[in-house]
């Protein structure tokens, strides 16, 4: 009869084993790249949109760059003569009660004016007055620095 050799085909019952299979433990990172380019170009032409305010044509100067850390209110006086607090489009004789109410958080906040460079002098100097009037000390005038 014969003999079977070590290690045959025999060993083991005749059964295979069967590979399970393993969860992938990649992460596919191409929709989370697609997502964010998309954000990207979003907010490359949002921002230019969030800038504030008015759109006035600022004068030129060669002053340095006032420094603060909190939000000043924006007063702007429009090439026509128009007046806005923020965005916000008001008259003349509501600056003083409009600031007054503002108000609410002292007199020390600072106050930025923008004139338009087509602007009357004297409606600039009337609203800086008005400003004045209303108690605030901190003004500022908004200018663009002047290209060499």
């Amino acid at each position: 009869m014969g003999m079977q050799a070590a290690g045959g085909a025999s060993e083991g019952g005749g059964r295979r084993r069967r590979r399970r299979h393993q969860p992938l433990s990649e992460i596919n990172v191409t929709p989370f790249v697609d997502v964010m380019l998309v954000l990207l170009i979003i907010f490359m032409v949002a921002a230019p949109l969030l800038t504030v305010g008015v759109p006035l044509d600022l004068p030129e100067t060669q002053a340095k760059p006032m420094e603060g850390s909190t939000e000043p209110i924006t007063i702007s006086v429009a090439a026509d003569g128009r007046i806005y607090i923020q965005e916000t489009e008001i008259a003349a004789d509501e600056v003083i009660p409009k600031l007054t109410a503002i108000a609410e958080n002292g007199y020390d906040e600072r106050i930025f004016v923008r004139g338009d460079a087509n602007a009357d002098y004297g409606t600039i100097m009337r609203v800086m007055g008005r400003i004045s009037a209303a108690g605030y000390k901190r003004l500022g005038l908004v200018t663009l620095e002047e290209e060499k």
